[in-house]
């Protein structure tokens, strides 16, 4: 099952910045359990979002070159506001410094101009197959998918 929380990106500076959408619908399962008669989007899945907006960011920095993003540390983060079913989420992450394969962030969403979340976020790209050759395949496969996905999701402006 794809987990995918970004539903379109809206604006993109390469190797700098990008802001996505999150559109939170009653149809999402887990709102179910979440709560019930008080619908929230958790805070964990809010964290994601930031996430995978920021894996977007380096995957177009590095022309899609790394299989993988992964979530190494968060601080300060903070929640603020809740996200209910017919909201959007508005994510945008600053790059504050990259280092090789790590990325930091400073990340933040909002809700009808609200800040809903906030953190500071560190990220590493790489490839499957950097600590196990035998995924090789595993990591083309990752990238194409991703690549495939992006193109769904940005539409770069027009000059």
């Amino acid at each position: 099952m794809r987990f995918l929380l970004i539903d379109r990106i809206t604006e993109l500076e390469p190797n700098k910045s990008i802001t996505a959408l999150k559109n939170l619908s009653l149809a999402e399962e887990y709102l179910a359990d979440h709560f019930p008669g008080f619908p929230v989007m958790p805070g964990v899945l809010m964290l994601e979002t930031l996430v995978q907006a920021g894996g977007w960011l380096i995957r177009h920095a590095e022309d899609f070159s790394h299989s993988t993003i992964m979530l190494k540390e968060v601080r300060a983060i903070k929640y603020n506001h809740f996200v209910s079913p017919g909201n959007s989420l508005i994510v945008q992450m600053s790059v504050k410094k990259q280092n090789g394969s790590i990325w930091d962030f400073a990340g933040s969403g909002t809700v009808n101009g609200e800040s809903a979340v906030a953190a500071k976020v560190t990220l590493e790209a790489f490839n499957l197959s950097d600590r196990n050759p035998a995924l090789a395949d595993s990591d083309e496969l990752r990238r194409q998918s991703f690549r495939e996905i992006f193109q769904q999701i940005w539409t770069p402006a027009k000059s």
